[in-house]
């Protein structure tokens, strides 16, 4: 990494992204930013699924979709890629292990001094596998979750619609959860333009960030009402492990969820709490992926672009 500073020994950590990478166009900008951040010590990346709407092989398309991002940052020998489970929990007592979650429970089951964090960036099933699989990975990590609808009433949601089950094992359990909900990550908020000018000159990895989400900006699978700008709603993730935002969230009874994704207040175990933020830095966010992908990749002129797409298209 081109930096000229470095992160303290003492002041890192490890982490495991799970990810539905092939879900729609944010999922990417966050595995990139995670990458390029000194202070994480990656110890895996998981595919999740996210449901059988757009695609019968969900997870297997996420996983492919991790392996590009990959060889474009000539990372495909660094990084441990894994398969998660291929679809939700059929119930909150049956354990779906897959790769995934066996890469959880045997890095937190490590006697290592730097702390756990895994990132949850669709639903959260490989998780509440691996904890039922192996209920002492409880107090050995902590889990940061992309998902869930407004509270306090809750309402419907992308990642807690593809595992309802999963979601209620994980608030059930002792296990440290930090939760963004939908509100609150879709603060992270930006224009189109922002992103041709900022991410797509530099390399083939911000090119490719930049195409794949216009490209997805016409999709029929994703109804942007926007046209202009996009909401990178799984960054949050990444950007609370540099700073956790210490003002900015409360901790709160854990609900459960109900089959239509409401919250049930006090209906878990009383004592069990949970992190849930009601704000994100979107500007720290973004800028601080800009400047790690800034320097990290060689910026392309505009004009040398441009001839590529005009090339491209002949």
């Amino acid at each position: 990494m081109n930096y000229n500073y470095q992160v303290p020994e003492h002041k890192k950590l490890r982490l495991i992204i799970n990810t539905d990478a092939k879900n729609e166009a944010d999922d990417q900008f966050a595995i990139v930013h995670a990458l390029l951040t000194p202070k994480f010590d990656i110890k895996g990346i998981i595919a999740a699924h996210f449901g059988e709407r757009k695609s019968d092989r969900s997870m297997e398309d996420s996983y492919d979709e991790i392996e590009k991002l990959l060889g474009l940052m000539d990372l495909q020998s660094e990084v441990n890629v894994v398969k998660g489970a291929p679809k939700a929990m059929p119930g909150e007592e049956t354990s779906v292990m897959s790769d995934g979650a066996q890469l959880i429970i045997d890095e937190a089951m490590k006697d290592d001094s730097k702390p756990l964090y895994v990132i949850f960036l669709g639903p959260i099933t490989d998780l509440a596998c691996a904890y039922l699989q192996e209920p002492k990975i409880a107090d050995k990590l902590t889990a940061i979750w992309i998902g869930g609808g407004v509270y306090p009433e809750g309402d419907r949601e992308f990642n807690l619609s593809n595992d309802i089950s999963a979601a209620n094992v994980i608030l059930k359990s002792a296990i440290p959860l930090w939760q963004v909900p939908k509100n609150v990550y879709r603060m992270v908020k930006v224009g189109i333009a922002e992103l041709e000018h900022r991410i797509r000159p530099h390399g083939e990895i911000g090119n490719y960030l930049f195409e794949q989400l216009a490209e997805y900006n016409h999709s029929p699978y994703w109804r942007n009402p926007w046209g202009d700008s996009w909401c990178l709603g799984d960054s949050p993730a990444v950007s609370l492990l540099i700073d956790d935002h210490p003002f900015h969230y409360e901790e709160k009874d854990a609900p459960l969820v109900t089959e239509d994704m409401c919250y049930v207040s006090g209906a878990s175990n009383s004592s069990r709490k949970i992190r849930v933020y009601n704000y994100i830095d979107s500007r720290f966010t973004l800028e601080d992926m800009f400047a790690k992908i800034a320097l990290n990749y060689p910026e392309k002129s505009k004009t040398l672009l441009n001839k590529e797409v005009v090339n491209s298209e002949n």
